[in-house]
């Protein structure tokens, strides 16, 4: 017998549609349950027999699908989450440069601090002056630090100051991140409707419009002294010398900036588009003496959904189509790279704010729950000769959201009745980490407060369905900060 506490899922992408990279490095998921299914398909034979009999069932395909349930955690780059998400939104993340190491000491990351204040590292993604850079897993504690690029380059880079000790052969735990980017002096100004800047050039950082950004860094030295402008805010307009917020903190007003070194915190983006992720995702049934490993191929996120609700872990799941599968006593990988090991987020505690027409939703609405549903629209495609799926036909992107909310006033039922498009978005943070999720343009289509009895609260529990923003140009939008300072 086999036990599920013992079960593993590993996954990885895959090179093309259905084909498992070869000698792949799978990673550990995280879950709380699976429904995946590797299954032939039979039908009854429709002879007719003269003594009532039937014949063999008939083999005619196989079919690769499931279900994988989660509780939340920090999408960490590369994780199965992360792929998860990447997969559901038909598009790859855009992340901000970044060299890892990423196991192998010395190999991308190959110098730090022999030259004063350098850092070296093999070709890729260029830093550019005014980034913020976050330095992790260097050996000398020294070396691991918040700096600002004053030189950049896709080879190297200087952080003048920053006082990086030598060390000739980075160990492989060693990471340089770009989590944002820092002014000069007294160069970065709150205005009325954003940031501007005279020496830095805000369309060189790598932001893009619908991005979230975390305005503030920790010490007096590298936030607003205007404490209101200090928090998060998401971009509309890039230009050369100003950074147009909406979604502004309470509370917002100018501020030059005497003397302050603005720190601003940024990170990786992904937007719903065309570009298809399949993973290959093996189960290993590892409580049994010689364990069975369950191979599927070509998988695709069909659908997901993600629960917010009061008092509760923020929950989901991802349910996932494929092509082909197999089963086997050998793994595709019997040592993959362990879980990441992010805590998971709840609803009350770690969600920063539920924001509606970008404006925090409080009293006299407080919101109880929201929950987001998307779907792909997937449909397999089978063909003579072939077993399982030969291609993955792609529908439409459907999202729909339920938001229920305590009936306070008019202000939502007055959307919901004149069909007023609006915007949703929820913001989650722990441990100095954020992933925030925007809808950016909802129309409500259901939803009628009633008093179900005495003795209850009434509630609005509002339905909508998401179409295209041209702001963004997108449904359905993940930010995710790897580090900023509260």
């Amino acid at each position: 017998m086999t036990d599920a506490n013992r079960i593993r899922v590993t996954t990885v992408r895959e090179t093309s549609l259905g084909e498992t990279p070869t000698t792949p490095r799978m990673r550990t998921a995280r879950l709380t349950g699976e429904s995946l299914q590797y299954a032939p398909q039979f039908v009854q034979s429709q002879e007719i027999r003269d003594d009532r009999m039937n014949a063999d069932p008939v083999k005619i395909n196989e079919t690769n699908q499931g279900a994988i349930n989660f509780e939340l955690s920090f999408p960490v780059d590369d994780s199965p989450m992360s792929d998860f998400i990447r997969s559901l939104m038909f598009n790859p993340w855009v992340n901000l440069p970044l060299r890892d190491n990423d196991g192998t000491a010395d190999s991308v990351i190959t110098d730090i601090g022999t030259v004063a204040d350098t850092i070296e590292f093999t070709t890729g993604a260029a830093f550019v002056v005014g980034h913020l850079v976050r330095t992790t897993g260097f050996t000398t504690s020294a070396n691991n630090k918040l700096a600002r690029v004053t030189t950049g380059g896709a080879t190297s880079l200087v952080a003048a100051g920053a006082g990086y000790v030598a060390e000739a052969a980075p160990a492989a735990a060693a990471r340089v991140k770009v989590v944002g980017f820092e002014g000069a002096a007294a160069d970065i100004t709150a205005l009325a409707d954003g940031l501007g800047s005279t020496a830095l050039d805000f369309t060189t950082l790598g932001l893009s419009v619908g991005q979230w950004i975390k305005i503030g860094g920790t010490g007096a030295a590298y936030r607003f002294a205007t404490e209101a402008c200090n928090g998060f805010a998401r971009v509309t307009a890039i230009a050369a010398g100003k950074l147009t917020l909406d979604n502004l903190p309470t509370g917002w007003a100018a501020d030059v900036g005497t003397g302050k070194t603005i720190r601003v915190f940024a990170g990786d983006q992904v937007k719903n588009g065309v570009t298809r992720t399949s993973l290959t995702i093996e189960r290993g049934f590892m409580g049994q003496t010689t364990p069975t490993y369950i191979a599927q191929r070509g998988m695709v996120v069909a659908q997901a959904e993600m629960n917010f609700t009061s008092e509760q872990v923020i929950s989901g799941s991802f349910t996932i189509s494929g092509m082909t599968g197999e089963q086997s006593t050998t793994s595709l990988d019997d040592a993959p790279e362990a879980a990441t090991t992010n805590a998971i987020m709840s609803a009350n505690v770690n969600v920063g704010r539920i924001a509606e027409a970008g404006a925090t939703v409080a009293s006299p609405n407080w919101i109880r729950s929201l929950q987001l549903r998307a779907n792909n629209n997937l449909r397999m495609i089978s063909a003579v000769g072939n077993v399982g799926a030969v291609d993955i036909g792609v529908g439409d992107l459907t999202v729909e959201l339920t938001l229920e909310t305590y009936f306070g006033d008019n202000a939502m039922l007055a959307k919901l009745l004149a069909g007023t498009p609006s915007n949703v978005n929820a913001r989650v943070t722990k441990n100095s980490q954020a992933l925030i999720m925007a809808l950016p343009r909802v129309t409500y289509t259901g939803g009628s407060p009633s008093a179900g009895q005495k003795n209850s609260d009434v509630m609005l529990p509002l339905t909508g369905m998401v179409s295209v923003d041209e702001l963004t140009n997108a449904q359905l939008i993940f930010d995710r900060l790897e580090y900023f300072e509260a």
